[in-house]
């Protein structure tokens, strides 16, 4: 019998990539499955999937942004479950793009709102309901651009330290209540995300140019992993470790690296 057979698992960002996967390994272990995020189509796909193969699958749409639809989420999965054993925080967006040409609605307003306050509006509404029993796990897909910051990716970047951040601040304060709190921070993968990024012509060259090896179905394999066996974060692939090390303790380096290649990349010094 699996470690997680029966217990209640909300995914949110459940409509693809690393949410849908994990949805369908989450049901195979004998999980009861609620699916959340905008696509409803999507979702009723991915439920449908779920319940074809035997398992049990609720489909939610919710923006989550907006805290009236993340209250009603909560409570229609406690009124049908009467609890929440797994958050698994996966809504996400991205831009990769020069900061300076980030719109302030999209780019920078949005993508706050929903990769860090909606993250945390969800968890804040699940946490109660998890200290009332004193058990639950909370896992937040972080990115390890919330380890290293890099050109290109700044909105996305704070977004994802801010994750960091607010993972680390949140399991030192609710281990001792009994509560889990996991950061997932996964290099480029496989999945739909990437093509929602924009159309950077530099990063659009450079990831031509580069075979990601990591698919989304591992992932969210890694993910299962971590919800069997609970550790406080998972690099992954394991190799990223070494630049999140290489950031720590030789910045400079990097600093110099990245000098480099916005000198050769930035449409600035393109024109000159």
């Amino acid at each position: 019998m699996s470690k997680l057979e029966n217990k209640v698992v909300l995914i949110m960002g459940a409509s693809s990539g690393f949410g849908e996967d994990a949805a369908l390994m989450f049901a195979a272990e004998g999980c009861k499955i609620v699916l959340a995020a905008r696509r409803i189509d999507r979702l009723q796909n991915v439920a449908a999937k779920i319940q074809d193969a035997g398992g049990e699958a609720l489909a939610i749409p919710v923006d989550i942004v907006n805290a009236a639809e993340v209250k009603n989420l909560i409570q229609t999965t406690l009124d049908l479950y009467g609890q929440i054993d797994i958050l698994f925080n996966n809504a996400g967006i991205g831009r990769v793009e020069w900061f300076e040409n980030h719109s302030s609605d999209r780019d920078i307003e949005t993508l706050i709102q929903v990769n860090l306050i909606g993250l945390m509006q969800v968890t804040r509404e699940v946490l109660p309901h998890m200290l009332a029993r004193g058990d639950g796990h909370i896992i937040n897909m972080a990115s390890v651009a919330g380890l290293m910051a890099v050109p290109l990716a700044v909105s996305y970047s704070a977004s994802k330290f801010g994750v960091r951040a607010f993972t680390d601040a949140l399991r030192r304060e609710v281990t001792p209540l009994g509560i889990k709190v996991s950061g997932i921070y996964p290099g480029p993968a496989s999945t739909e995300f990437g093509s929602h990024v924009g159309k950077n012509a530099t990063y659009n060259s450079i990831s031509s140019k580069v075979r990601v090896h990591m698919t989304s179905k591992y992932v969210a394999s890694r993910v299962v992993d971590v919800a069997k066996h609970p550790r406080r974060s998972l690099v992954i692939p394991w190799w990223f470790r070494i630049f999140v090390t290489f950031e720590t303790l030789f910045p400079v380096v990097l600093d110099w690296i990245f000098f480099y290649f916005v000198k050769k990349y930035h449409k600035l010094n393109e024109e000159k």
